[in-house]
């Protein structure tokens, strides 16, 4: 394959995914801006190995997975971020406040209180609708762990949201 036609197959598959993937990150990590980064930092790292990855069986849950894997690294270095910044700043145990917790969640704040592997499992089956076999493909993970990882985090969410608002959020993946 020529290089020019490398080229428009790897741009063809960017405007093809990237808004799904730079969708991808954001509910995974609830930040705005960090989405489009990771997405296009998920494209670079594809582009640097495009001659293996476009041969691959299931390129689309490949890209998935490296978004979910830099949305991973993303949560782990600012939580050591703001341990760091906590640590240094605070003089005393008792001088740190309770966690501020809210009157009412919305479906973002509940899925950031979610555990990384049950938010991306709730994300990808029920915000993209993929199959449990496509969502276990995309996190790496075997089909049993999609199950009951999306189970205990829908669970998670029904408690913070109440069943009407976490229903409500499946209710689209059940009509189908």
């Amino acid at each position: 394959m020529l290089l020019d036609d490398t080229s428009a197959e790897f741009h063809d598959f960017f405007e093809r995914h990237y808004a799904e993937l730079a969708r991808l990150a954001h509910l995974l990590t609830g930040e705005t801006d960090a989405a489009d980064d990771l997405a296009a930092d998920a494209l670079v790292a594809l582009w640097q190995r495009w001659d293996r990855f476009r041969t691959a069986h299931h390129p689309l849950a490949y890209a998935r997975g490296v978004v979910a894997n830099l949305a991973r690294e993303r949560i782990r270095s600012a939580v050591r971020e703001r341990r760091r910044v906590a640590l240094f700043w605070s003089r005393s145990p008792a001088d740190a406040e309770p966690p501020d917790v809210a009157a009412v969640l919305d479906v973002r704040a509940a899925l950031a209180r979610l555990p990384f592997r049950k938010r991306a499992c709730v994300v990808l089956r029920h915000a993209f609708d993929l199959s449990e076999k496509d969502t276990a493909m995309a996190l790496g993970i075997s089909v049993g762990t999609v199950k009951s990882q999306t189970s205990k985090g829908m669970a998670e969410l029904e408690r913070a949201l109440g069943t009407g608002a976490a229903g409500e959020l499946a209710a689209g993946r059940r009509a189908r």
